[in-house]
């Protein structure tokens, strides 16, 4: 087995999730930490990864492979189950720090994964997997809720409880992760919806906020405040910390390079459909990005 990216989880309402909520689904906590996963070669010597990369002892992701190396829980599991992949949040400070202090520099499980012998990869529901982790003692996210046949308001009620491992008192988690193990999008690939909390506040905040009279956003301007959001750059930003092992000044050209790319990369597709393929000022767009960024990141700038 060798190192297999986790899927990209889509903003609930995108045509890659249309759909999803029909039938039974689980709602989980969204942790706000690293995106690992952990497997056995072929020789069967534990590996472990980021979201993008295949870990080694001096580039471990923030001591997450030194850690799992050290797990013989994971270990066992997994020389029981050879052809399972865990993937999960390594939870160290992102964006969110409000957590437990007992809670962090720790691996919670958040899919377990069945590499098939053509190559693809099948999740295994919860329902499942829980007892199985649950045999050797292992870390993972329980859901909120289960919905047959949900809505969007049923899914927002479901972030007012999304506070797992959050300390008494400090507000809630990231977000919540929809997940339908029978769904299957209009392209054929199993996917899962996501709703953060801080976008759909800030989304709340400004439909509920004061109207803009006789003022016809551009295009530019309705992309940056749909998809460039507060919780969007917070999130590129502590990426970008943890990898550097700190911030200066110098990374913010970097900065902004990131948040571009992850802006078009992971969003245009989006855009795309949100306003019918409409022509846009890449220039301006860059441009309103930056101030945005220097809005919400101000104090670097100063």
């Amino acid at each position: 087995m060798e190192f297999k990216k986790y899927q990209h989880i889509e903003r609930y309402g995108n045509t890659e999730v249309e759909g999803i909520e029909v039938g039974e689904c689980l709602v989980f906590h969204k942790l706000d930490g690293s995106n690992g996963s952990v497997w056995l070669d072929n020789e069967g010597n534990i590996k472990a990864g980021s979201r993008n990369r295949e870990l080694s002892l001096d580039k471990d992701n923030q001591g997450f492979y030194a850690h799992i190396l050290e797990n013989n829980n994971i270990k066992q599991y997994l020389q029981k189950h050879p052809t399972h992949r865990l993937y999960g949040e390594w939870l160290v400070p992102h964006s969110l720090r409000t957590y437990r202090d007992n809670a962090w520099r720790r691996f919670y499980v958040f899919d377990v994964c069945l590499d098939k012998e053509d190559g693809a990869v099948e999740y295994i529901p919860y329902d499942i997997y829980k007892p199985m982790l649950g045999e050797f003692d292992l870390d993972y996210i329980p859901p909120i809720a289960r919905i047959n046949n949900g809505s969007y308001e049923q899914f927002i009620k479901c972030l007012d409880s999304a506070n797992f491992l959050v300390e008494d008192g400090e507000g809630n988690g990231e977000g919540i992760v929809i997940k339908n193990y029978n769904f299957y999008n209009r392209f054929g690939r199993q996917v899962w919806a996501k709703i953060v909390t801080n976008e759909f506040k800030e989304k709340h905040s400004k439909t509920m906020g004061a109207p803009v009279v006789n003022n016809e956003y551009i295009i530019e301007e309705k992309i940056i405040r749909e998809f460039c959001t507060e919780a969007f750059i917070e999130k590129e930003f502590a990426k970008l910390v943890n990898e550097k092992d700190g911030w200066t000044s110098k990374y913010i050209p970097e900065l902004f390079g990131r948040v571009w790319y992850e802006l078009i990369n992971e969003e245009s597709w989006n855009i795309i459909k949100k306003y019918k393929s409409p022509t846009i000022n890449y220039k301006l767009l860059n441009n309103l990005m930056i101030k945005k960024i220097k809005e919400v990141k101000s104090e670097i700038f100063s």
